[in-house]
């Protein structure tokens, strides 16, 4: 999978410049049908994830793409942000080891971040 859409690479450079961890791209389009993407990603802390959060939102905010829904920013354990065709997911350690939607997904392509932006 290469990532060709602007946003997703926009949002996952904001991701990397506040220091996200993990940080991965699964193409889900042919196994779910309410969205093409998810990135997934974490942070060492609440307020870590608020930031990363924040500046995704402001980065899509400044070339015009807002999100559908954010859920979980004020607990910032598991910060979810809908962008229809893409869902960013910023996640403390703890609960991305819970959820572990790595797993759960595991049939979605994946796509290697470090040689695609």
């Amino acid at each position: 999978m290469k990532i060709s859409d602007e946003f997703i690479r926009c949002a996952i450079r904001a991701a990397l410049d506040k220091k996200a961890l993990d940080l991965i791209l699964l193409d889900v389009a042919e196994i779910a049908s309410f969205t093409d993407s998810f990135i997934i990603c974490s942070g060492t802390s609440s307020t870590q994830n608020q930031a990363i959060a924040d500046e995704i939102h402001f980065r899509l905010k400044d070339r015009g793409r807002m999100p559908n829904h954010i859920e979980g920013y004020r607990q910032a354990e598991w910060i979810l942000m809908d962008y229809s065709d893409f869902i960013v997911h910023i996640f403390s350690p703890k609960n991305r080891a819970f959820y572990n939607l790595e797993r759960l997904w595991r049939d979605a392509p994946r796509q290697d971040i470090a040689q695609a932006v």
